[in-house]
């Protein structure tokens, strides 16, 4: 049984699709203001592992991912820089969809953005005004909070604790401002407008998300993630537009991580400690080294970067590397021992267990490096078998399906050459021609190729030269 904390209810619930087989997804994408930073990849990769989850779980996710490119940051950025809205968001879409490439991050079914779904905002909009849940003032279209009395259900805030004032435009604000907010913003100078039938502006940054999960999911659907940060005031405001239009509940499972800090304090770029991927990536940092610290602590933890977490993560990816080296390269005797699959089916149930807590990453991975040491005692006391490497390896390759901590597996074969010089140096080392058998080895690595001896013989690694 699989089960999510579900911050609507406040507990965690077992996860039943609305149809079943099928789950639907909608996650909060990027607003494309800026390259996204490591805080916005720790909320897409825990999406990534859940979708990944689910589809290994047997369940075929749909799933839509939105990009904000019209709101106030978006306007302030294009403005400032002297170009259209267009062209200043163009260039950190394409950035957004390399980062989640060398992330591992499996892309959407779709990605739609803002700007190409006006009429879809503005048919809502009407709708809500027809309903009375909306009312103009100077221009702008607002929603009136007060009418719906469902509002903070999500965020479990009280209206009548919070201060109160008339409305607001701005498209993010404050959790103890309880404020009518803005669906429509009348035109202003300098600002990219569109003439609709509700008037000449531009959308508030709530409507757009409510317009293009129905336009793709329809009016009700399984999943919503976000940052905790979207919980008060977008969530919220997303819940109170859609269920008063549409009539009944919206989105059945609310789930939403926690902040990223960076050595226990706020990320800022005042601070100096703000990183986006391509910070990292300049520092010499593995952006799949990066993806296993991000996705290595519970979704609904607080998660402290540090260098030194950088490093630990980088030690326990390669170490999945090195066991499937070794799976791959050492010369094990033919057939295959009784015992291997009780390893694997003990570790199989650890591991699809602890996911279906709520996503428990860390019973995921204990099951995964508990396999790493078990077994590398049985390689060490040589009782692992040729079938039973293979049948270790394709488990384990099956688990990083859902973790994609390990690179795409390139075909490596060596040329005709070197392993005629392997072949030279193995004889050296018989002939205890020492000098030469060393000097090979020298050659061959600054080449890229490694060479161990073992008990089984020579093995071979191809390495990055730089």
């Amino acid at each position: 049984m699989i089960q999510f904390f579900n911050t609507l209810s406040g507990r965690k619930e077992a996860f039943h699709p609305l149809r079943a087989g099928e789950v639907k997804l909608y996650t909060c994408g990027p607003t494309v203001y800026d390259y996204s930073h490591i805080g916005n990849f720790r909320a897409y990769i825990f999406e990534d592992l859940l979708k990944r989850f689910l589809q290994f779980a047997g369940l075929r996710v749909f799933h839509v991912m939105n990009i904000t490119d019209v709101d106030d940051k978006t306007i302030k950025g294009a403005t400032a820089r002297g170009v259209s809205l267009s062209q200043f968001t163009e260039t950190y879409i394409q950035a957004f969809f390399e980062d989640i490439r060398r992330l591992q991050i499996i892309h959407a079914d779709h990605y739609p953005k803002a700007t190409d779904h006006i009429p879809d905002m503005v048919k809502i909009i009407s709708g809500l005004l027809a309903k009375g849940y909306a009312y103009v003032k100077d221009g702008s279209v607002y929603f009136s909070i007060a009418k719906f009395p469902d509002y903070g259900k999500l965020s479990k805030i009280r209206l009548d604790e919070l201060q109160s004032s008339e409305r607001v435009e701005a498209d993010e604000y404050e959790k103890e401002n309880a404020q009518d907010f803005a669906l429509w913003k009348a035109r202003k100078e300098g600002e990219p407008y569109w003439d609709t039938e509700i008037g000449t502006g531009r959308p508030g940054w709530h409507i757009e998300c409510s317009a293009m999960s129905a336009k793709y999911l329809g009016e009700r659907f399984d999943i919503h993630c976000g940052g905790v940060d979207n919980i008060f005031p977008h969530h919220e405001n997303e819940i109170a537009q859609s269920e008063t239009y549409f009539g009944h509940p919206f989105v059945s499972v609310w789930l939403h991580c926690h902040h990223l800090i960076v050595d226990g304090e706020k990320m800022s770029k005042s601070k100096g400690n703000f990183f986006t991927l391509r910070d990292l990536v300049a520092r010499g940092v593995d952006p799949l080294d990066l993806r296993f610290l991000l996705l290595s602590t519970h979704y609904r933890k607080v998660l402290n970067f540090t260098f030194e977490a950088l490093d630990q993560a980088k030690a326990a990816v390669q170490r999945i590397k090195d066991f499937l080296y070794e799976l791959g390269n050492r010369r094990f005797a033919a057939g295959r021992s009784s015992g291997i699959p009780a390893y694997v089916e003990k570790a199989r149930k650890k591991f699809i267990d602890g996911l279906s807590d709520d996503l428990n990453i860390s019973v995921a991975l204990t099951a995964l490096f508990e396999l790493i040491k078990d077994v590398n005692i049985l390689i060490k006391e040589e009782k692992l078998q040729a079938d039973d490497a293979k049948t270790l390896s394709s488990f384990v390759y099956s688990l990083d399906e859902v973790l994609a901590f390990l690179p795409p597996q390139p075909e490596v074969s060596l040329n005709v050459e070197v392993k005629d010089r392997i072949r030279l140096r193995e004889k050296a080392r018989i002939d205890k021609d020492y000098v030469l058998a060393d000097k090979i080895r020298q050659e061959l690595l600054e080449e890229g190729v490694v060479l161990e001896d073992t008990k089984q013989g020579v093995r071979w690694k191809i390495i990055k030269t730089k």
